[in-house]
């Protein structure tokens, strides 16, 4: 049984308790685990004590040898986000931890609010992408959405550009379902969605989209696109230039009702 994480431990610690866990139940010590494995123990402790991040090969010789039938495998990579690119996943951990999330998305719907079937026809464009891959990212994309499910979820806003509403990805019955998934989101309270015009023409926000993630006791994180991947960043000047372009877009939006009528417009076009 894989459980699930708190949202308030780290990731590495909740795979080592339960590997440790398990290690006990099937009846063998570090020592023992370390002979079978051809790992040193040392490197058993600290994987178990969640200070050291395990390699897959790690993992799935530690799963043979206590016979956890690959459940440890699945819950590595759920929870050090394995099967998504080395670039992302520090942001993946920033989003996990966020307090809130601003997003302004020129281009596409955004990633926490997509519907399974627009994320597989988002993803699946990326050049030389194979369906297995698909098949993994759309399974952890729909997995990030599950932050709206805890008890006190991250603040969520999000700026569109009107373009979005009408970019014809998958055809009608896709984009209908994705535009009626936007207007159920914001019947949570911590959800928002504002549009950005399409007569503005030319907005601050046309080179491309970013987050904004505002974590507990620390500095904001952002996360801004581009062509290659992403970029990550904590520093004061890429935070404060971001901060800038979301508050310039957020006085070029409609308001959040007069958005939501946009989007319920959209939906008919898609019916």
């Amino acid at each position: 049984m894989i459980p699930k994480s708190d949202p308030s431990a780290k990731p590495l610690v909740i795979l080592g308790a339960e590997m440790r866990q398990r290690r006990v139940r099937f009846g063998l010590t570090q020592d023992q685990v370390a002979e079978i494995t051809q790992f040193s123990q040392s490197l058993v402790g600290f994987v178990e004590r969640g200070e050291r991040r395990p390699s897959r090969n790690f993992m799935e010789r530690y799963d043979n040898a206590i016979r956890a039938d690959g459940e440890l495998v699945l819950l590595w990579e759920r929870l050090t986000h394995a099967t998504s690119p080395r670039w992302f996943r520090t942001w993946l951990d920033v989003e996990q931890q966020a307090q809130s999330l601003h997003t302004w998305q020129p281009l596409v719907m955004p990633g926490l609010l997509q519907t399974e079937e627009y994320a597989r026809l988002v993803i699946r464009g990326e050049p030389g992408i194979t369906e297995e891959q698909v098949d993994k990212a759309v399974a952890a994309r729909m997995k990030r959405q599950e932050i709206f499910a805890r008890a006190t979820p991250p603040l969520f806003r999000a700026i569109l550009d009107e373009g979005v509403l009408y970019r014809p990805i998958g055809g009608k019955k896709v984009m209908r379902r994705q535009l009626a998934r936007l207007v159920e989101a914001v019947e949570s309270p911590r959800i928002g969605l504002q549009v950005v015009p399409m007569a503005l023409g030319v907005t601050t926000g046309i080179l491309g989209g970013f987050v904004i993630a505002r974590l507990p006791g620390r500095a904001d994180t952002v996360y801004i696109q581009s062509a290659a991947h992403g970029q990550v960043s904590d520093r004061p000047e890429d935070v404060e230039l971001v901060h800038s372009r979301y508050d310039a877009l957020r006085a070029e939006a409609q308001p959040q009702p007069v958005s939501i009528a946009l989007i319920r417009e959209a939906e008919k076009l898609w019916t």
